[in-house]
């Protein structure tokens, strides 16, 4: 079997679509029976982005996809027509339930391919239980079209070695409005410790204290190791995979309740009321007070998340389209 699968998340960023490719891909590499062919077109910038959104996954992506037995489109862009049959992972939808949190340009375009996507696609991929009900109700996708594959966790990210120095929270995720790192850095300043964030400058003129930018996953796998816990109480996400890798490194969460979040953090984290700098920071105080259960716990729900399972189930999909 041959598939093609989409890579452009690859040279767009380095946020947590980039890590499902490389990880899909990754585990996928190797198996008996399957070739993978990576498909991908431009680079970053609006010129590469417009080109993107207006040609290649609307016609481009297909026509090189022609030969192929399988077509995977790993972000919510699929093309309008195709010859062999076409997957499409949904990460989240926040462009349709949050508009408001966009640039105009991603919200009208963002708006447009998730439909036209989505909406032809053979399968669907949704990455949580939560994602799965937003696209049956804001898409009205048939429940038995989509398919829920959970992301998984890099090797890098585990408890023993290197570990950042300080007394700090860690709070990781583009700077963009739904990350709500202005309540974050506010709720750091109420317990009283430092607010180190890593992540690439996005959108809404986000500022914050303690900016780091973007790091290596050495680096970060560091951070997370050295960190008093994750902050990361998002108004929306699709999965959360700083949720995991913080886990699976050995230290505490504080995310929001509700949502994927909460469903990532499956009872292994400290849930808050994302909207709450006050109960932001008392989440804060509580995971350095249960900081033992909460790694014991924490390790134990990160073990459960693998690329490989999660490459199972994709190659599975697969299999039943081709």
């Amino acid at each position: 079997m041959r598939v093609g699968l989409d890579i452009s998340p690859l040279v767009q960023t380095g946020a947590g679509t980039a890590r499902v490719v490389r990880g899909l891909r990754g585990a996928l590499a190797a198996r008996e029976g399957i070739e993978i062919v990576p498909l991908s077109f431009g680079g970053r910038g609006r010129a590469a982005t417009v080109a993107r959104e207006a040609a290649w996954y609307p016609a481009g992506i297909a026509w090189r996809a022609r030969e192929l037995d399988v077509l995977h489109c790993t972000t919510m862009r699929g093309p309008l027509r195709a010859k062999p049959p076409v997957v499409v992972t949904v990460h989240d939808l926040a462009v349709l339930r949050h508009p408001e949190a966009f640039p105009a340009w991603h919200r009208r375009s963002g708006s447009l391919t998730l439909r036209h996507g989505v909406l032809r696609a053979d399968a669907v991929v949704a990455v949580s239980e939560f994602t799965k009900a937003e696209i049956i109700e804001l898409l009205e996708v048939p429940q038995e079209r989509i398919r829920v594959v959970a992301n998984g966790v890099e090797p890098v990210f585990e408890p023993t070695g290197e570990a950042t120095s300080g007394d700090y929270v860690l709070a990781v995720g583009t700077l963009e409005p739904r990350k709500n790192l202005a309540r974050v850095g506010e709720a750091a300043r109420r317990a009283g410790v430092e607010l180190r964030v890593v992540g690439a400058r996005g959108w809404g003129e986000v500022e914050v204290q303690g900016w780091v930018g973007r790091v290596s996953d050495a680096e970060l796998a560091a951070l997370y190791r050295g960190a008093r816990c994750l902050a990361f109480p998002s108004l929306y996400e699709g999965f959360g995979i700083p949720i995991l890798e913080a886990m699976a490194c050995g230290t505490p969460v504080v995310t929001s309740r509700g949502g994927a979040t909460e469903e990532v953090a499956g009872g292994a984290a400290v849930l808050v009321d994302p909207l709450d700098a006050a109960a932001i920071a008392d989440g804060i105080e509580q995971a350095e007070t249960r900081r033992d259960e909460l790694r014991w716990l924490g390790l134990e729900r990160a073990r459960g998340f693998s690329w490989v399972r999660a490459a199972d189930a994709v190659e599975a999909l697969w299999q039943e389209l081709g």
